[in-house]
Protein backbone atom coordinates (compact mmCIF):
# COMPACT_ATOMS: atom_id res chain seq x y z
CA UNK A 1 0.00 0.00 0.00
CA UNK A 2 2.16 2.86 1.25
CA UNK A 3 4.04 4.26 4.13
CA UNK A 4 0.82 4.88 5.85
CA UNK A 5 -0.03 1.30 6.07
CA UNK A 6 2.45 -0.24 3.88
CA UNK A 7 4.97 0.86 5.33
CA UNK A 8 6.47 -2.45 6.88
CA UNK A 9 7.03 -4.28 3.41
CA UNK A 10 9.23 -1.43 2.68
CA UNK A 11 10.75 -0.67 5.55
CA UNK A 12 14.61 -1.68 4.31
CA UNK A 13 14.29 -0.48 0.95
CA UNK A 14 14.01 3.01 -0.85
CA UNK A 15 11.21 3.58 -3.36
CA UNK A 16 8.54 5.87 -2.12
CA UNK A 17 6.28 3.94 -0.25
CA UNK A 18 3.33 7.09 -0.75
CA UNK A 19 3.76 6.13 -4.23
CA UNK A 20 2.95 2.74 -3.54
CA UNK A 21 0.14 3.31 -1.65
CA UNK A 22 -1.21 5.75 -3.72
CA UNK A 23 -1.06 2.43 -6.80
CA UNK A 24 -2.69 0.82 -4.76
CA UNK A 25 -6.10 2.65 -4.47
CA UNK A 26 -8.35 2.19 -7.28
CA UNK A 27 -9.32 5.56 -9.67
CA UNK A 28 -12.52 6.57 -7.83
CA UNK A 29 -13.69 5.00 -4.28
CA UNK A 30 -16.88 4.31 -4.02
CA UNK A 31 -19.13 7.02 -2.59
CA UNK A 32 -21.50 6.02 0.49
CA UNK A 33 -25.13 5.67 -0.90
CA UNK A 34 -27.22 6.79 1.60
CA UNK A 35 -31.07 6.96 1.32
CA UNK A 36 -31.75 8.74 4.54
CA UNK A 37 -28.91 11.77 4.50
CA UNK A 38 -28.60 11.49 8.54
CA UNK A 39 -28.56 7.08 8.88
CA UNK A 40 -25.17 5.98 10.19
CA UNK A 41 -23.00 4.78 7.10
CA UNK A 42 -21.98 1.14 7.89
CA UNK A 43 -18.24 0.97 7.22
CA UNK A 44 -17.53 -3.02 8.73
CA UNK A 45 -20.73 -5.10 8.60
CA UNK A 46 -19.15 -8.03 10.73
CA UNK A 47 -22.05 -8.76 13.05
CA UNK A 48 -23.86 -9.79 9.62
CA UNK A 49 -20.85 -12.19 8.97
CA UNK A 50 -20.29 -9.98 6.01
CA UNK A 51 -16.97 -8.39 4.81
CA UNK A 52 -18.23 -7.19 1.25
CA UNK A 53 -15.26 -4.66 0.15
CA UNK A 54 -12.75 -5.75 2.48
CA UNK A 55 -9.14 -6.28 0.69
CA UNK A 56 -6.07 -7.95 2.43
CA UNK A 57 -2.59 -6.58 1.83
CA UNK A 58 0.42 -8.76 3.26
CA UNK A 59 3.41 -6.76 4.05
CA UNK A 60 5.57 -9.19 6.89
CA UNK A 61 3.86 -12.79 7.19
CA UNK A 62 -0.12 -12.70 7.40
CA UNK A 63 -2.53 -11.51 10.29
CA UNK A 64 -5.10 -14.51 10.38
CA UNK A 65 -8.30 -12.48 10.10
CA UNK A 66 -11.63 -14.61 11.07
CA UNK A 67 -15.24 -13.95 11.22
CA UNK A 68 -16.50 -16.00 14.78
CA UNK A 69 -19.42 -16.30 17.07
CA UNK A 70 -18.38 -14.72 20.57
CA UNK A 71 -21.36 -14.97 22.94
CA UNK A 72 -24.11 -15.13 20.32
CA UNK A 73 -22.48 -12.40 18.27
CA UNK A 74 -20.31 -12.32 14.83
CA UNK A 75 -17.05 -10.50 15.52
CA UNK A 76 -14.14 -10.24 13.27
CA UNK A 77 -10.89 -12.09 15.08
CA UNK A 78 -7.70 -11.07 14.61
CA UNK A 79 -4.40 -12.93 15.32
CA UNK A 80 -0.66 -11.88 14.61
CA UNK A 81 2.29 -14.34 15.49
CA UNK A 82 5.36 -12.58 14.11
CA UNK A 83 3.14 -10.89 11.40
CA UNK A 84 1.76 -7.68 9.74
CA UNK A 85 -1.32 -7.96 6.75
CA UNK A 86 -4.26 -5.48 7.33
CA UNK A 87 -7.55 -5.38 5.61
CA UNK A 88 -8.36 -2.25 3.86
CA UNK A 89 -11.16 -0.83 2.61
CA UNK A 90 -12.26 1.68 -0.30
CA UNK A 91 -14.94 4.31 0.96
CA UNK A 92 -15.73 7.92 0.29
CA UNK A 93 -17.55 9.54 3.50
CA UNK A 94 -18.20 13.02 3.73
CA UNK A 95 -17.13 14.24 6.91
CA UNK A 96 -19.39 17.69 6.75
CA UNK A 97 -22.39 15.51 7.45
CA UNK A 98 -21.09 12.44 8.84
CA UNK A 99 -17.63 13.20 11.28
CA UNK A 100 -18.00 10.39 13.97
CA UNK A 101 -15.99 7.29 13.38
CA UNK A 102 -18.05 4.42 15.69
CA UNK A 103 -16.15 1.11 16.76
CA UNK A 104 -15.87 -1.50 19.07
CA UNK A 105 -12.67 -3.51 19.79
CA UNK A 106 -11.00 -5.40 22.25
CA UNK A 107 -7.29 -7.03 23.11
CA UNK A 108 -7.15 -10.41 24.24
CA UNK A 109 -3.41 -10.63 24.19
CA UNK A 110 -1.35 -7.21 23.89
CA UNK A 111 2.51 -6.52 23.21
CA UNK A 112 4.68 -6.06 26.06
CA UNK A 113 5.48 -2.16 26.37
CA UNK A 114 7.23 -1.07 23.24
CA UNK A 115 9.11 1.88 22.12
CA UNK A 116 6.15 2.82 19.74
CA UNK A 117 7.82 5.89 18.29
CA UNK A 118 10.10 4.47 16.57
CA UNK A 119 10.35 1.92 13.69
CA UNK A 120 11.42 -1.56 16.02
CA UNK A 121 8.20 -0.50 17.56
CA UNK A 122 5.95 -0.18 15.24
CA UNK A 123 3.74 -3.02 16.59
CA UNK A 124 -0.49 -2.74 17.38
CA UNK A 125 -2.55 -5.72 18.52
CA UNK A 126 -5.24 -2.97 17.39
CA UNK A 127 -5.41 0.13 15.49
CA UNK A 128 -7.66 1.51 12.81
CA UNK A 129 -6.50 3.76 10.07
CA UNK A 130 -8.36 6.68 8.21
CA UNK A 131 -7.32 7.53 5.23
CA UNK A 132 -7.04 10.79 3.01
CA UNK A 133 -6.11 10.08 -0.44
CA UNK A 134 -3.66 12.84 -2.33
CA UNK A 135 -4.75 12.10 -5.63
CA UNK A 136 -2.09 12.89 -7.99
CA UNK A 137 -0.09 13.94 -5.86
CA UNK A 138 0.60 10.92 -3.50
CA UNK A 139 3.37 12.82 -1.27
CA UNK A 140 0.16 14.63 0.28
CA UNK A 141 -1.69 11.19 1.18
CA UNK A 142 -2.43 11.69 4.90
CA UNK A 143 -3.85 8.98 7.77
CA UNK A 144 -4.57 9.13 11.38
CA UNK A 145 -3.72 5.85 12.90
CA UNK A 146 -5.91 4.67 16.05
CA UNK A 147 -4.12 2.53 18.35
CA UNK A 148 -4.53 0.65 21.31
CA UNK A 149 -0.96 1.17 22.80
CA UNK A 150 1.54 -0.78 24.44
CA UNK A 151 3.09 1.97 26.68
CA UNK A 152 1.77 5.82 25.35
CA UNK A 153 -0.73 7.31 27.57
CA UNK A 154 -4.35 7.58 26.05
CA UNK A 155 -4.92 10.56 24.00
CA UNK A 156 -1.18 10.48 23.27
CA UNK A 157 -0.65 11.36 19.29
CA UNK A 158 2.73 11.04 17.94
CA UNK A 159 3.93 10.80 14.16
CA UNK A 160 4.36 7.79 12.45
CA UNK A 161 8.14 6.23 12.19
CA UNK A 162 8.21 5.22 8.82
CA UNK A 163 5.86 8.18 7.30
CA UNK A 164 6.60 10.98 9.29
CA UNK A 165 3.96 13.90 9.36
CA UNK A 166 1.83 11.78 6.75
CA UNK A 167 0.27 9.94 9.32
CA UNK A 168 0.12 10.51 12.82
CA UNK A 169 -0.62 8.43 15.65
CA UNK A 170 -2.93 8.37 18.46
CA UNK A 171 -3.22 6.01 21.24
CA UNK A 172 -6.98 5.90 21.81
CA UNK A 173 -6.23 2.90 24.50
CA UNK A 174 -3.20 2.59 26.69
CA UNK A 175 -1.79 -0.17 29.10
CA UNK A 176 -3.89 0.91 31.94
CA UNK A 177 -7.59 -0.33 29.71
CA UNK A 178 -8.39 -4.02 30.11
CA UNK A 179 -7.96 -7.03 27.86
CA UNK A 180 -10.78 -9.26 27.04
CA UNK A 181 -12.91 -6.27 27.40
CA UNK A 182 -15.07 -4.85 25.02
CA UNK A 183 -14.41 -0.57 24.48
CA UNK A 184 -17.25 1.59 22.34
CA UNK A 185 -15.31 4.62 21.03
CA UNK A 186 -16.15 7.75 18.96
CA UNK A 187 -13.75 9.75 17.38
CA UNK A 188 -14.46 13.18 15.62
CA UNK A 189 -12.40 12.60 12.18
CA UNK A 190 -13.50 15.98 10.74
CA UNK A 191 -11.89 17.58 14.06
CA UNK A 192 -9.00 15.24 14.60
CA UNK A 193 -7.92 16.00 11.09
CA UNK A 194 -7.72 19.58 11.67
CA UNK A 195 -6.37 19.06 15.19
CA UNK A 196 -3.50 16.78 13.83
CA UNK A 197 -2.98 18.34 10.19
CA UNK A 198 -3.92 22.14 10.64
CA UNK A 199 -6.31 22.21 7.57
CA UNK A 200 -10.06 21.21 7.06
CA UNK A 201 -10.41 17.68 5.23
CA UNK A 202 -13.87 17.45 4.44
CA UNK A 203 -13.84 13.76 2.57
CA UNK A 204 -11.56 10.84 3.76
CA UNK A 205 -11.20 7.56 0.82
CA UNK A 206 -9.91 4.60 2.64
CA UNK A 207 -10.38 2.54 5.90
CA UNK A 208 -8.03 -0.10 7.21
CA UNK A 209 -7.92 -2.13 9.97
CA UNK A 210 -4.26 -3.91 11.38
CA UNK A 211 -3.09 -6.09 14.31
CA UNK A 212 0.33 -6.70 13.96
CA UNK A 213 3.58 -8.17 15.46
CA UNK A 214 6.17 -8.44 12.67
CA UNK A 215 8.78 -6.10 14.83
CA UNK A 216 8.60 -7.72 18.52
CA UNK A 217 8.40 -11.21 17.00
CA UNK A 218 5.84 -11.89 19.52
CA UNK A 219 1.48 -13.12 19.50
CA UNK A 220 -1.14 -11.14 19.75
CA UNK A 221 -4.73 -11.37 19.44
CA UNK A 222 -7.59 -9.00 19.28
CA UNK A 223 -11.30 -8.48 17.85
CA UNK A 224 -13.25 -5.75 16.22
CA UNK A 225 -16.56 -5.23 16.32
CA UNK A 226 -18.96 -3.18 13.63
CA UNK A 227 -17.54 0.06 12.24
CA UNK A 228 -19.76 2.38 10.99
CA UNK A 229 -19.71 7.02 10.88
CA UNK A 230 -22.77 9.02 11.97
CA UNK A 231 -23.81 12.01 11.86
CA UNK A 232 -23.62 12.88 15.64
Amino acid sequence: MNTIIGQKRMRHSGPSLLLIFSLFFSPLAAAAEQTNPLAPIQIGRFSENNLDGWVEKEFVNQTSYQLITEDGQTVLHAEAIAAASGLFKEMSVDLTTHPYLNWQWKVETGHPPLAERTKNGDDYAARIYIIVKGGLAFWKTKAINYVWSSAEKKGATWPSAFAENNAILMAVRSPEDNTNTWYQEKRNIYEDLKQLFGEEIKKIQAIAIMTDSDNSKGSVRASYGDICFTAD
